[in-house]
């Protein structure tokens, strides 16, 4: 996936605000476009938070077919890959199973904080699927083959990537990646999953704001 355009537009937004030495914050597929903003452009960061994102898709999809292996019965595992295969996945049965996966990995609160039921209810669902797939775990869109773990090594700004013990995102993964940038460090969250600054919330914000006061 060439995620150039919005690096520029992210740029754009830099110079219209007239910041420099800032810190940017991605998370989630926001993550993957702090990645690439500051492989192009960090002489103008102060600092770098990558939020809930791995370094590739690919790692991503390992993440996610780990996860579910972990959490659903054998039966209702056989019956989303049935479904999968057969490309039905406005199927009832396949959206509960996709339903009950969602409460474990993508947020654990209960409910679901209302600003985030509001941002599903509002989201694009046809650029979603252009750029990423039908669902969290069918990655078919653009940006599949997305892959930045040979670059990260470029990145010398101070940067905090922060992960989560149920996230989508391999909490391996987040450690993996301080460890390749020179002047990064990890945080993962010990009970949230990939909206861990709600589901780990004193966690995340006591070790974000730690990292921010440090800059």
């Amino acid at each position: 996936m060439d995620t150039s355009r919005y690096v520029e537009e992210v740029e754009e937004v830099r110079r219209g605000l007239g910041l420099d030495d800032f810190v940017l914050y991605g998370h989630s597929w926001g993550g993957m476009l702090a990645i690439d903003y500051a492989l192009t452009h960090q002489q103008h960061l102060r600092g770098l938070v990558i939020s809930n994102m791995a370094a590739s898709m690919r790692a991503f999809e390992m993440r996610t077919a780990a996860l579910r292996r972990q959490l659903l019965t054998p039966a209702d595992l056989s019956t989303m890959l049935a479904l999968e295969a057969a490309g039905r996945y406005d199927d009832p049965e396949y959206q509960r199973i996709l339903t009950l996966l969602y409460s474990k990995m993508l947020c654990r609160t209960v409910p679901w904080p209302e600003s985030f039921t509001r941002s599903l209810r509002h989201a694009n669902l046809a650029i979603y699927t252009q750029m990423f797939g039908p669902n969290e775990f069918v990655v078919t869109g653009n940006q599949k083959d997305w892959d930045r773990w040979g670059e990260l090594h470029r990145i010398k700004v101070k940067t905090l990537t922060i992960g989560a013990q149920w996230d989508e995102m391999d909490p391996e993964d987040m450690k993996k990646m301080a460890a390749l940038m020179p002047n990064a460090r990890a945080v993962i969250c010990p009970t949230g999953s990939h909206l861990c600054m709600w589901d780990d919330q004193a966690f995340y914000f006591e070790h974000l704001l730690e990292f921010l006061r440090s800059l």
